[in-house]
């Protein structure tokens, strides 16, 4: 690794520290070099604006999700390795709501900015794609899942639904009475319990 790369890697790291403790909206490039320890005009020459930065922070951020969550080895069949699938979205919302928080600022950034994510940031989440579809296929194989009739609709409303829950969950301010007595975690876990219930073969 160059000297070049080592400080871009500071600052990339520096600059995720702050987003997720504070808000993508609040940081600015000026927070990012002074936390850094470096002048302004040096982290615009890693990252000519916020955006290119911000994206950067969302590659890294799903690669780590991905690697630490994801891409672990599951044991059993197809219906219990979706199960995991889908249970991962509990365990990091539990471990690191902070990456939900992030994730839906990021949603809003992006609209704001009239901008796609990145195409490395589009093609990762063809990993969280990929896994889900394998287990389904196992499954299919071995009978533990009902074969759907659009697997693709059903893997993106899911998690879909599953993503917007999660990022919903880490507002903190509450928004109607009834979210003082609501159990976060527990309403993640029932929506998981109806995608499966669906899900699961009628002959298991």
């Amino acid at each position: 690794m160059t000297i070049k790369d080592a400080k871009l890697n500071f600052i990339l790291g520096v600059a995720r520290e702050l987003l997720l403790e504070q808000s993508i909206e609040s940081v600015t490039m000026r927070d990012i070099a002074k936390a850094s320890g470096v002048g302004e005009a040096t982290v615009y020459r890693y990252f000519s604006k916020k955006e290119n930065i911000v994206i950067a922070v969302a590659e890294t951020l799903e690669k780590e999700v991905y690697y630490d969550y994801f891409a672990k080895e599951v044991k059993g069949n197809g219906y219990e390795k979706i199960k995991a699938f889908y249970k991962r979205y509990e365990d990091i919302f539990i471990r690191r709501p902070k990456f939900f928080k992030f994730v839906r600022e990021f949603d809003a950034y992006m609209i704001t900015e009239n901008r796609a994510s990145s195409e490395e940031y589009s093609l990762g989440v063809d990993l969280f794609k990929n896994i889900f579809f394998k287990a389904y296929e196992e499954g299919i194989e071995d009978r533990s899942v009902r074969k759907l009739e659009n697997p693709e609709a059903f893997y993106f409303s899911t998690t879909h639904a599953l993503l917007e829950l999660c990022k919903k969950m880490t507002i903190d301010e509450n928004i109607v009475i009834q979210d003082e007595t609501a159990d976060k975690a527990a309403e993640i876990t029932e929506m998981e319990k109806v995608i499966l219930f669906y899900l699961a073969s009628p002959q298991a």
